[in-house]
């Protein structure tokens, strides 16, 4: 369980920050590209307009892989809580046991001996 947990906290934090930079990114595109000369944009500068757009894809596309990696890590719990359902009443008492043991068998009939190994399952 701690994995689950583990893994679903991780995949939620990639979420947020990728999340958030990509609002963040969006919003500077969306503020350069307007007809509004009072919005201003903080990476005037710093990114050229296809960078915005690169970096808006780059976290828009994390964050999707986020989100599928978080639907399979949930049905991967879902399969393993059905897995464990199913085992519940598997016996795991002392009597389970293996032996392996040399076999002979004499063929009165065809005049022959059979060799070979026994494989004996106890439960």
């Amino acid at each position: 369980m701690p994995i689950i947990y583990a893994g679903f906290g991780g995949l939620g934090y990639v979420f947020v920050f990728n999340q958030k930079r990509f609002v963040m990114y969006r919003d500077a595109f969306k503020y350069r590209v307007d007809a509004d000369a009072g919005t201003v944009d903080e990476y005037v500068g710093v990114y050229t307009d296809n960078d915005l757009v690169t970096l808006k894809n780059y976290y828009h596309r994390y964050r999707d892989v986020a989100v599928i990696g978080g639907l399979v890590l949930y049905m991967l719990n879902i399969v393993d809580a059905a897995v464990d359902a199913h085992l519940f009443t598997f016996d795991v008492s002392d009597n389970l046991s293996m032996n392996i043991a040399p076999y002979i068998d004499v063929n009165s009939f065809a005049n022959n001996i059979q060799k070979g190994v026994s494989l004996k399952l106890n439960f």
